[in-house]
């Protein structure tokens, strides 16, 4: 089995037609948003070529066999038993959030984050109208970790918790500790936790820890997931909720029979059934693939002495680069990447302010391309230099 990547230009991706707005310019190579050039595992390939052999594409139910998939996934891969009513099928992770911020709380309740933090969570907080408690991330040594005095401070006033685990951007993969931490901190201050776990399949050194796994948060958490960044399949809708305390299911799926946004799509089912039941041994070799280009960035950044830093990821295929050493400023280090090295990459500080001087990378990609990425950031440096 020999993982690739393709070529995606008359696809109609966002990576690469979006480029164009997002950052002015055509003639820049675009490693930014969070899906891969890898080749998605030949089992989804063919199932959707089956699907697709058959001329009528209409509503489509669930079957039994989408819960199987994702049941024996989780007791598999994370040692989770699942119940299948506990499953809740939806349109996407950032959605389901919403849904779950309009179902857990009212408007001008308090719901804390973790910045720097993938912008949909405080978007969403605000957009309901909601307050946003940002826990803040504390950077120290190279590593991110929690304040947690912070935290159970701002807990107090919350009604709601986001977390992000693994963490988007820096990788971080929180540890059995850390998550005990915070579930006794949310029990004691009645905190509902909504869990988005999108990156938990695509973890290199450590364990993820399901929140759900957890017994005495079970009844008080959401955990919301999909195989879409795993397989590369994020263009199917493929996700959803796993909510095993009836009370908040039923108000989630209120909530999301509210917005009318309820059909699955008969490719997104086959692709997730597909990639769950088939696909452990190509998910194993896209890890080490990630890997080697976590490995490749960081040791040219270092071999070529440029003033970046590597944020380790301990999951994700997307590196958080500290660039402070630059010494520019937020719009000064954007038009750098954009006009001088031309790399479309996510500016740090979309992820709150704690990110600016950074920026997130996405290594999802083959190596030549990154290869070719580290030249011309090499030779932009040089040029300023």
């Amino acid at each position: 089995m020999r993982l690739e990547a393709v070529n995606r230009e008359g696809t109609y991706t966002v990576k690469l037609d979006d480029a164009i707005k997002k950052f002015g310019s055509d003639d820049l190579l675009p490693l930014w948003v969070a899906d891969m050039d890898i080749a998605s595992p030949i089992c989804v390939q063919e199932a959707l070529k089956k699907r697709a052999d058959h001329p009528i594409y209409g509503y489509t139910v669930y079957p039994e066999r989408y819960f199987d998939a994702i049941k024996d996934w989780y007791l598999k891969r994370f040692g989770w038993v699942l119940e299948k009513e506990w499953i809740v099928p939806a349109y996407g992770v950032v959605p389901s959030i919403n849904f779950a911020i309009h179902a857990y709380s009212k408007e001008g309740d308090s719901v804390i984050i973790q910045t720097p933090l993938y912008p949909p969570f405080s978007g969403s907080v605000r957009r309901q109208g909601r307050l946003v408690l940002d826990n803040s991330l504390v950077y120290q040594n190279g590593s991110y970790t929690i304040d947690f005095n912070d935290f159970e401070s701002k807990a107090k006033e919350a009604t709601l918790f986001l977390l992000c685990s693994p963490h988007n951007p820096t990788g971080r993969v929180w540890d059995k500790g850390e998550l005990e931490k915070i579930i006794d901190i949310c029990l004691e201050n009645d905190v509902i936790i909504v869990s988005d776990e999108i990156h938990a399949d695509i973890v290199y050194k450590k364990m993820h820890y399901v929140l759900g796994g957890f017994d005495k948060i079970q009844q008080q958490c959401v955990v919301l997931n999909a195989p879409s960044k795993t397989f590369n399949i994020a263009g199917l809708n493929t996700s959803y909720a796993i909510i095993p305390n009836s009370k908040l299911r039923h108000a989630y799926i209120h909530e999301q029979n509210k917005s009318g946004i309820t059909n699955g799509t008969p490719f997104g089912i086959e692709a997730l059934m597909a990639a769950y039941e088939g696909g452990e041994a190509w998910l194993e070799k896209l890890k080490v693939m990630m890997w080697e280009n976590v490995l490749f960035v960081k040791n040219f950044i270092a071999d070529h002495d440029l003033p970046l830093k590597v944020i380790e990821p301990e999951a994700t295929f997307l590196v958080w680069l500290d660039c402070r050493g630059l010494g520019f400023s937020s719009e000064k280090l954007a038009e750098f990447f954009i006009k001088k090295a031309k790399l479309g990459l996510n500016e740090g500080v979309s992820f709150g302010k704690e990110g600016e001087g950074f920026m997130r990378l996405n290594i999802g990609t083959s190596k030549e391309v990154l290869h070719k990425a580290m030249q011309q950031l090499l030779g932009a440096y040089e040029e300023i230099k």
